[in-house]
């Protein structure tokens, strides 16, 4: 994730406290989820995993995310890899920034190994030469059934942007595209978007009519024109996916642009009066990427990111955090509830249009300020 979107909340720290409630609604209380986290996490700086074997000297892995509750979450989604390689899942939850990937490499003080970000931020740091290449000869690219693969990162996992609606007030003719999102006529109400932008140039280009392959290089003008019709109808813009769930909840807005995973939180909290839909989706995938001089050394590296594309752990993942898998063959572990909200089941998929990270890497900056002037203006 860059430094501009650490400004809002990001899709995997709104995963991990989905996990939290979840285990709410069973009979865990949000105590008892956080610590039973915080124990695992404190097992894995252990010097012994836990069949009491002694990890190989000086053998550890810094996998750097996006802290809090995801610290813990992510040695849980990826806790077999100490077993699978000898080496100690370590996370650092300190935020992977690009500033502060780039402070690492340059200084010759790098502390992280393997990176979950953005994207975009992958092409921008390789570009670089901030990132160690990806070793195709450990990590097998042919995996990856959806999602970008280039020489300094490939996809992890995906999420989806989504319409959600009231259906008590338009379930017998619900929206199915951000030209109906931003038709106020034929479907009343408030609306609410991200803060942060990602995707709602995207949706506002399709709104406004252009076909989906077409969408890139984005028209940015006419998408901000398109975004500046609505906004008479925004009735605030979110910055946490709680805030999204919330403003449809209690009925501040008739619609939402929202994650995937907070449709099916609050579809499941308001017994199906909220719903929606894959129909028109903004489906993207998020990245592994290496620092350069990474302390472990390039091949742990690639055999942690080798270690995560495996089937069974991308459905954990799903599972747990409903992020969707980026190697397909997890579809066949998943269950057919699971399926229904995962971005990249061949039905859903089929229904989105993919984000363009390419573009995004080379104009987003410049791009967020402009929305950002918008609608704050």
């Amino acid at each position: 994730m860059s430094d501009s979107i650490k400004a809002g909340q990001g899709f995997i720290e709104d995963a991990i406290e989905i996990a939290a409630q979840k285990g709410e609604r069973a009979g865990i209380s949000r105590r008892d989820f956080n610590r039973s986290l915080l124990l695992l996490a404190a097992a894995s700086a252990l010097p012994f995993g836990a069949g009491g074997r002694a990890f190989a000297a000086g053998g550890s892995l810094v996998l750097a995310n996006w802290g809090g509750d995801a610290v813990p979450a992510f040695e849980k989604s990826f806790g077999g890899f100490d077993q699978a390689s000898g080496l100690a899942l370590k996370v650092d939850g300190s935020g992977p920034t690009e500033g502060a990937l780039k402070t690492q490499v340059s200084s010759g003080a790098v502390r992280w190994d393997v990176c979950d970000g953005e994207m975009y931020s992958s092409y921008r740091l390789g570009k670089d030469k901030f990132l160690t290449p990806i070793d195709y000869g450990i990590v097998d690219k042919s995996l990856i059934g959806y999602g970008d693969v280039h020489d300094f990162g490939l996809a992890n996992y995906t999420y989806s942007y989504v319409i959600g609606y009231d259906h008590e007030q338009f379930g017998k003719n619900p929206p199915k595209s951000w030209a109906d999102f931003w038709d106020v006529k034929k479907y009343p109400g408030k609306r609410t978007l991200y803060k942060w932008m990602s995707a709602n140039l995207e949706c506002a280009l399709l709104a406004d009519g252009v076909p989906p392959e077409q969408l890139y290089p984005l028209d940015v003008d006419r998408a901000l024109r398109k975004i500046e019709e609505l906004l008479p109808h925004i009735a605030t813009h979110w910055s946490t996916g709680a805030e999204s769930q919330q403003l449809i909840r209690d009925g501040e807005v008739s619609m939402a642009q929202m994650w995937h995973t907070r449709a099916e939180l609050v579809k499941n909290d308001t017994a199906g009066k909220i719903d929606w839909s894959f129909d028109g989706g903004i489906v993207s995938p998020s990245v592994w990427m290496v620092p350069k001089n990474n302390p472990a050394g390039a091949k742990a590296a690639m055999d942690f990111i080798a270690y995560a594309l495996r089937p069974e752990v991308q459905a954990k993942l799903m599972e747990v955090y409903n992020m969707g898998p980026v190697n397909l063959k997890a579809n066949d572990l998943l269950s057919a509830q699971l399926q229904a909200i995962n971005p990249t089941a061949p039905d859903n998929l089929k229904k989105q249009v993919s984000l363009n990270n390419k573009w995004h890497a080379e104009h987003y900056g410049e791009t967020l300020e402009r929305y950002l002037a918008l609608i704050g203006g």
